[in-house]
């Protein structure tokens, strides 16, 4: 089951991006969520604005995804590309998982185009899993965004076929 986010989930959430956090790193994925991002402040705003959703099987929380409708600032600018249109669209972000159920990607995704059929998403150079994940479901390649930090990732779009 997908649900939105609260405060309670916090500290779940926090260990679901550790043992993501590990992965990328033991993957090759040295810089992508370096530090302490995500943090719990980033968390907070998310599940205030009702933007942070987790996905929960038998009352355990095993993945969390940001979902949000609306222009993203930082996808205002593609370099190497194009955007497969202009219309209202909803991004995901930050989407881990604790490795423990399979299809979390596919699930989430199901759930995003139940909200929206136009979903964009970026990840890391390095993160290979994603970009394989991205791709086997859909999306196109659109091109290289730039993070708040100036850091590159790879764009890419999902638009439901008419």
């Amino acid at each position: 089951m997908i649900r939105l986010a609260t405060y309670d989930d916090l500290e779940a959430i926090m260990s679901i991006y550790a043992i993501a956090k590990k992965y990328m790193k033991d993957n090759g994925n040295h810089q992508q969520w370096a530090g302490e991002y995500p943090n719990v402040k980033i968390l907070k705003s998310d599940i205030d604005k009702k933007e942070l959703f987790v996905f929960e099987k038998d009352h355990v929380v095993h993945a969390v995804f940001a979902f949000i409708i609306g222009i993203d600032d930082t996808y205002l600018t593609i370099k190497e590309g194009s955007w497969l249109n202009n219309e209202v669209y909803g991004t995901i972000h930050r989407i881990a998982s604790d490795g423990k159920i399979k299809g979390i990607f596919h699930k989430t995704l199901d759930y995003c185009k139940s909200q929206i059929d136009n979903i964009r998403i970026d990840t890391h150079q390095d993160n290979h899993t994603m970009q394989h994940l991205i791709l086997k479901n859909g999306f196109k390649t659109c091109g290289i965004i730039y993070t708040h930090d100036g850091s590159e990732r790879l764009a890419y779009q999902y638009k439901k076929e008419d």
